[in-house]
Order: structure tokens, then C-alpha cells, then sequence
């Protein structure tokens, strides 16, 4: 490895920085200081939010998620997680916050955002990182999905729910693959894939190269966070995750009551008390909020059930053991081997991911790393009752192994013997099926990458079930055409947004289905969970589970079907799927440049890809065909020479609008191309900035 280096940062022609530090911990200042001069802006927001401090900066519209986040108690869980680290992690922790607290001042000097707000950047405290990632992947989980499948119980009752266990709102759609090596011939396996996330401007990921004496990595890293949990090319291994949908969060219901200024919680053994305190939010523009915080044996309450009164808390691994994994970070950057990788995320807890690894010796890993409590089985659907003793956490967690894989590998969300007995909400099997037959093919991974053929699937069949006789002649025509083509979800195709059309308007008159409208009873949550229990929305996520099951709920599906494409047909031509399928960054909109970029990236880029693609572009049907989740980074990973990999963001590396890295990358992302790894010579001297 490296014996001498010049610590500092450089940058390549995409503007992503390579660091160089004499010491793990300088090396972690300069990513810390390196994400402060890139993305001040963001990495303030996510600590703003981890703190529940953001509607003080930003007004009243904040003040939703700041109650959430002093409810869940996801600043306090965090610094429980930080006091619980190994003192090396502290270590390595504390370097990078002292490297965000140096560069924030020159970092905010160039955000538009600040100047926009009134704002000015804080101060970082040591467990501020293990915040921001709290803060990243607390939605992430399935335990929003529990409130809907109780709403679909308490509405259409419990055979109803079945027809919604498909990834939600926050699901992934992301995709991971290993092409194996042949060692005889010297050639290493190949690791790619994409992961598919919001897509937040700036970017999720960070493009980052990590060297010092011990080790060189690169990899995505959150801004905010040091290391590089999820994505890391270490030139002898590499790593690279997807969601492995396990169910990890569950939320009980509770019964409180109120005695001489104390809050008792219903338990097994009776009433007992509950933690109790009250919590003020300061909200610009408006008066302080105050938010009473409270605490059962389960975990703290989050909301409360507007139809039964009933408070809800929730329960999380990292809250129960005051541990997030960050301990497994360090030895995960001095991996050399997939033995190495597996060693490092036995320490992991959440979110649970499904891990491929492979090592330039032709090792290849699928492991899954997380934690997954054993509990009764009905934790996993809905709200239970935090007064049974067997909804109770057992202590123990699952068991899982890595497995040693011979041949193609894919993760990509879908059911796999690894991970069905860990969760209910897995994501259809075309996208991992049309993976390996691609690569079987010959396809290379890059091309692999922006597929955007959808499956024969449930929609298709039902177009088959309509009878052409019982149609008018302009929807008979419109079902031969959707019937003969191709399935590609092209930017340039109109058939593709003819199809579009039709599911839309499907899914909006299921909305409207005498059957289905007991959904559309009002909220019984927070307004804040509304994109997980919007009826509307939730139907378009689950159209394949419902044109196979709804029958069973008394709805004609083929009626409603012919019904939506005679009302596509009589609108007329649609346009094609790239005119409908827009952009759309998901950005707070408080500064007029940032409005302006994403004005002009709509303008500059048409997206091919659906849902059901591997070029997952997302939408939701029936709401919008706009794309605001899709791959957040594509990267692949050469294990034979480290400088053919390739990777790309959808952004860039800078989060400043009028930087020339601002969104240089998007022209490649949107069009399938990557860009080269940074792999030259940091040994060399050069001119740090």
C-alpha cells in the first residue's frame, strides 16, 4: 500500500475529490471537510432534520416532520449509538465532524440556500453523523406500510391485505449483479448495479475516493457520513448492497392514560409508566410548538390512531441496542477479501441490506447484513397490541449466512431463499429475472443497466382477457396496438405512452370502484405517512397484485379495464412516454437558482424506464408519470483492473448551482453512460485543494 502521500484533497475531471490523509483519522477529516465544501447546504438539512430543528430555519411546513423526529427520538438514539461505539470508531467518527466544522463556513459561502434562508451553518456534534444516517433510513423500512395494511383491514378487511404485500412508497428497485471471474484466464468477476432511491438534488450519494497508508477506496458515500457503508471498490474487493426488504421496525399499539401528572402505558403486567417529557419547537414565522415526548417499554410514540384514540410507538433495532452498525465501517474500508467483507458487516444492524461481494481472487459472497428480531409473525403486518405479552421482542434475531455463489448473482429486491423468511413486502421477480437473461446474452453490465423492457405480467394478461367484440372500434384499435407492442418503456415511444395513459386511467377508476372506495375513508395518521397510506397512490403501486386478486372484492377488474382504455382511446393520440415521464429532483425550492436548474435539467434530459424496468424510473400511476425515484448512482466494478470501472450519479459532484459540477453528470446518467473511476497516483505530489 501507500508509504508517503501529500494529505489533501484533489479532484478529476468530474470535480469528485480524492483524499489523501497520513492517518485513518486525517483521512477522515478530509472527507468530512470535503462533504461540508460540496454539500453544505444538505448536510445541514439532514442534521437540522436528525435534531427536529428544521421548521426554526425554514417555517411552519417543516413543523410535521420536527414533531416526528423529537418523537422518535432520533437525535437521542443517536448520541446512545455514538456513546456505545468502540473508542477507535469514536475516533474516526469525531475526525470527520471536526472536518465538517472546518470546511462549513466556506461551504455555506457558496451555497445559494443559506443566503436564500436567512441561515447560517452550526456546529457538528460527534454523533451528528450517526443522526443524519438515522435520518436517511428511518422511512426506509416497512413500518409506514404497517399503518396502510391496518387501514386496508379496518376498511376491506384482512383478505384484503394480501393484495398490497408488493414494495411501497419507500421500497427500492434497485438492482445488484456479479458476472463471475475466470482466475485460469486472470480475469476477476465483475460487480455492478444501480441504486434506486428519491431522487434528491443534490444526490443521495457522493462519489468519493479514500486513501491513506492502510487502504484506497472508492465508493458512494452520504454525505454527512464517513466511510463508505453501501458501494466501495477497495481494488483487491468491492462491495455493493440492495434492500433486502426484511421487515426490522414494528409498531405497537398502546393504551395510555394519565395519572397526577404522569402517563401510564398499558402492559402484560398492568399499568405502568411511561418516560415522559415535553419538547419545544421553535418555528420561524410562527409560535414555538410544543411536542410532548413519550416512551413505553415498546419504544416511543410516534402518532396516534385518529379512529380508536390509540397512541402507536415504534420499535427499532438501533434504539434497542444503541447500536447502528457504525463500529463495522473502519473494517469494512480495510477489507481485502469477501471473507474480510463478511467479517466486517457481522456488526451491522440497520437498515438491513442484501450485500454482494466479490475479491479479484474470484471469491463471490451474497450475505445479508442486519439485524431482524424473531417475534410473532403478526408484527409484520399490521399495529399489534403492546398490552400481549406475545407481541413482545424475543431478545434473539435471525441467523443468517453468507453464501458462497458459483456463477451470476442478482439482488434485486425479489423473494430469494436468503431473504423470504425476513420480510413480506418483496418486489416482483421480472426485474431479477430479465437481469440474468440479459447477462446470459452476453449483455455487458453497463448496457444491463438501462433496460427498460417491462414484463408479460398481470396488466398485459388482462388486455388479453378483454373481449374486442364489446369494444368500440377506436379502443378495439387501441388494445391491438398496446397488445402487439414491444413493452419497452422508450423515452421516444408513444406506444409506451399510450400505455401509460391506459394504466393511469385504470388506476383511477379502481380509485373510484364502489368496492374500493371504503380506502378513501379519511386519515386515521399523520400527515406526515401520507405517501405510504394514500389510497390513490397505493393502488398504483399494487395494480399487478389488484388486476390478479380485486375480483375477489366483488370488482369486474375487465369492466373497469375496457372502461379506461375506451377513455384513453377517445382523448386521443397520447404523447410519447418521455413527454409524460418528467424529471422530477426532489429539492426544498427555497432558492430561485436551484429552481431555475431544475427548471432547465427537465428541459435538457427525456427519461426512458418505468417502475417495473430494470431502468427503474418511478413513478406512481394514477397520481403523476412524473420520475422522482430512480437510480441514484450506476456503478461497475472491475475486480481484474480497478481503473476500467466505471460509475455515474444522476447530479453531480458539487451540491452549488452554476458550479461546473453541478449537474455535468446528468447528460451521461439520463443517456446510460458512465464515467472513469479517479485511480492515479496519490503518492505523487500534486496540488491538494
Amino acid at each position: 500500500m501507500f508509504t508517503n502521500g501529500r494529505a489533501g484533497i484533489r479532484r478529476d475531471a468530474w470535480g469528485v475529490p480524492q483524499l489523501w490523509g497520513d492517518t485513518v483519522e486525517e483521512l477522515a477529516r478530509l472527507q468530512g471537510r470535503a462533504a461540508a465544501l460540496d454539500r453544505a447546504w444538505q448536510i445541514e438539512v439532514e442534521r437540522w432534520r436528525a435534531e427536529g430543528r428544521l421548521a426554526a430555519r425554514l417555517g411552519p411546513a417543516e413543523l410535521g416532520w420536527d414533531r416526528f423526529a423529537r418523537r422518535a427520538r432520533l437525535a437521542d438514539t443517536a448520541a446512545r449509538c455514538f456513546r456505545r461505539l468502540s473508542p477507535a470508531t469514536r475516533r474516526w467518527v469525531s475526525a470527520y465532524v471536526d472536518g465538517v466544522n472546518a470546511g462549513l463556513a466556506e461551504g455555506a459561502a457558496g451555497a445559494p440556500e443559506f443566503a436564500a434562508t436567512g441561515c447560517v451553518p452550526g456546529r457538528w456534534r460527534p454523533w451528528s453523523p450517526l443522526g443524519v444516517f438515522l435520518v436517511q433510513h428511518i422511512l426506509f423500512g416497512t413500518f409506514p406500510n404497517k399503518l396502510w395494511r391496518a387501514h386496508v383491514e379496518a376498511t376491506l378487511g384482512p383478505a384484503a391485505t394480501g393484495l398490497f404485500a408488493v414494495e411501497g412508497p419507500g421500497g427500492s428497485g434497485s438492482n445488484a449483479w456479479v458476472v463471475p471471474g475466470d482466475p485460469a484466464a486472470g480475469r476477476g468477476p465483475v460487480l455492478a448495479g444501480d441504486p434506486h432511491r428519491v431522487l434528491e438534488l443534490p444526490g443521495i450519494y457522493q462519489q468519493v475516493r479514500l486513501a491513506c497508508p492502510e487502504f484506497d477506496v472508492l465508493g458512494f458515500a452520504f454525505p454527512g457520513v464517513p466511510g463508505l457503508p453501501h458501494f466501495g471498490h477497495a481494488g483487491e474487493v468491492a462491495w455493493a448492497v440492495t434492500n433486502a426488504m426484511a421487515d426490522y421496525q414494528d409498531v405497537y399499539r398502546e393504551h395510555l392514560r394519565r395519572a397526577g401528572g404522569r402517563v401510564l402505558v398499558r402492559d402484560a403486567d398492568g399499568w405502568l409508566p411511561a418516560r415522559r417529557h415535553v419538547e419545544r419547537i421553535r418555528v420561524r414565522g410562527a409560535a414555538t410548538e410544543p411536542v410532548e415526548v413519550i416512551e413505553t417499554p415498546r419504544g416511543p410514540v410516534i402518532d396516534h390512531d385518529r379512529h380508536t384514540g390509540e397512541a402507536l410507538s415504534l420499535r427499532i433495532p438501533a434504539r434497542v441496542e444503541a447500536d447502528l452498525g457504525f463500529d463495522a465501517l473502519l473494517p469494512l474500508l480495510r477489507a481485502r477479501t469477501v471473507d474480510d467483507v463478511a467479517e466486517a458487516l457481522r456488526g451491522w444492524v440497520e437498515p438491513v441490506n442484501s450485500v454482494l461481494v466479490a475479491d479479484r481472487h474470484g471469491g463471490v459472497r451474497r450475505l445479508v447484513a442486519g439485524l431482524v428480531p424473531l417475534r410473532d409473525d403478526r408484527c409484520r403486518w399490521v399495529p399489534v397490541p403492546g398490552w400481549e405479552a406475545r407481541y413482545r421482542w424475543s431478545g434473539r434475531y435471525a441467523e443468517t449466512k453468507p453464501v458462497e455463489v458459483a456463477g451470476v448473482a442478482v439482488c434485486a429486491n425479489d423473494r430469494r431463499d436468503d431473504v423470504a423468511d425476513l420480510g413480506v413486502d418483496f418486489a416482483p421477480p421480472h426485474r431479477a429475472a430479465r437481469i440474468r437473461d440479459l447477462l446470459a446474452a452476453g449483455v455487458p453490465s453497463d448496457a444491463v443497466h438501462v433496460d427498460t423492457r417491462l414484463a408479460a405480467g398481470p396488466l398485459r394478461a388482462l388486455l388479453d382477457r378483454l373481449d374486442p367484440a364489446a369494444l368500440a372500434p377506436e379502443a378495439r384499435a387501441l388494445r391491438r396496438r398496446l397488445r402487439a407492442w414491444d413493452g419497452r418503456m422508450a423515452a421516444d415511444s408513444t406506444d409506451a405512452g399510450a400505455w401509460a395513459a391506459w394504466r393511469n386511467a385504470l388506476v383511477r377508476r379502481l380509485h373510484d370502484h364502489p368496492r374500493l372506495r371504503p380506502l378513501r375513508t379519511p386519515a386515521r395518521y399523520d400527515a406526515l405517512f401520507a405517501p405510504w397510506t394514500d389510497p390513490l397512490a397505493r393502488l398504483g403501486h399494487a395494480l399487478d397484485g389488484l388486476v390478479g386478486g380485486a375480483d375477489r372484492l366483488g370488482v369486474d377488474v375487465a369492466a373497469v379495464a375496457a372502461a379506461a382504455l375506451a377513455e384513453v382511446a377517445a382523448a386521443g393520440p397520447a404523447p410519447a412516454w418521455g413527454a409524460r415521464h418528467r424529471l422530477h429532483p426532489v429539492h426544498l425550492g427555497v432558492a430561485p437558482d436551484v429552481d431555475t436548474a431544475v427548471a432547465a435539467m427537465r428541459d435538457r434530459v427525456a427519461l426512458g424506464g418505468d417502475t417495473d424496468c430494470v431502468l427503474a424510473t418511478s413513478s406512481v400511476p394514477g397520481v403523476s408519470d412524473a420520475c422522482w425515484r430512480g437510480p441514484v448512482a450506476r456503478y461497475v466494478w472491475d475486480l481484474t483492473d480497478r481503473s476500467r470501472s466505471r460509475w455515474v450519479v444522476p447530479f453531480g459532484a458539487s451540491g452549488r448551482p452554476g458550479d461546473p459540477h453541478f449537474d455535468d453528470q446528468l447528460p451521461r446518467w439520463a443517456a446510460g453512460e458512465l464515467i472513469p473511476v479517479p485511480d492515479t497516483d496519490l503518492t505523487r505530489e500534486g496540488d491538494p485543494s
